[in-house]
């Protein structure tokens, strides 16, 4: 398992929310959204790479192959009780210098202003075109922060993720409380 076999995975619930919401009209060619051209396109990541990372999610039981198609599909429980019970173990954030940057974590949309900060700075994810200040936390993936520019969606996972990987006990309470209703609720 690889840090951006997560980062890969919650896109592809991203792109099945957009689905959902009639936002997203997968074409059927090698170049739709769910493709291997398509996430390396909208994620940074080579096809390559996202290729060998859907074989070790479906091997791991993260996701399946869907008939239509062979696109993979997040297996959402799976990949839930790993994001809550596992990913801060695997994956530990542990944040350092100051920089600017994508905010994260508890000062990203999905729980910004929901909690009280006891020190003054915010997490970010380092980004040259970042418009905040505050303690880098290094991203599951180096083109994260662009990828979650682009996917408002994909934003929300990942500040979740970062604060189950970051968070004491309330604050890891609450962002599990917010993914878990995002990622079981079909």
């Amino acid at each position: 398992m690889k840090s951006q076999d997560i980062v890969i995975l919650l896109k592809l619930v991203s792109l099945e929310h957009e689905e959902r919401q009639g936002l997203l009209y997968p074409k059927t060619d090698h170049d739709g959204p769910f493709s291997v051209r398509g996430l390396e396109s909208s994620l940074g990541i080579s096809k390559t790479e996202v290729n060998a990372s859907i074989k070790r999610s479906v091997s791991s039981g993260l996701a399946t192959k869907v008939h239509d198609g062979g696109r993979a599909k997040p297996n959402r429980r799976n990949l839930c009780n790993f994001i809550v019970h596992g990913l801060k173990f695997v994956f530990p954030a542990t944040p350092g210098a100051m920089t600017r940057g994508v905010p994260t974590a508890f000062a990203a949309p999905p729980l910004k202003n929901l909690l009280i900060s006891a020190g003054e700075y915010i997490y970010v994810w380092p980004f040259a075109k970042g418009k905040n200040m505050g303690q880098s936390v290094e991203p599951l993936f180096k083109s994260v922060p662009e990828a979650a520019v682009k996917d408002a969606c994909l934003y929300e996972y990942l500040a979740l993720v970062d604060a189950i990987r970051l968070g004491n006990q309330r604050e890891t309470g609450l962002a599990v409380e917010r993914i878990s209703e995002r990622l079981l609720k079909k």
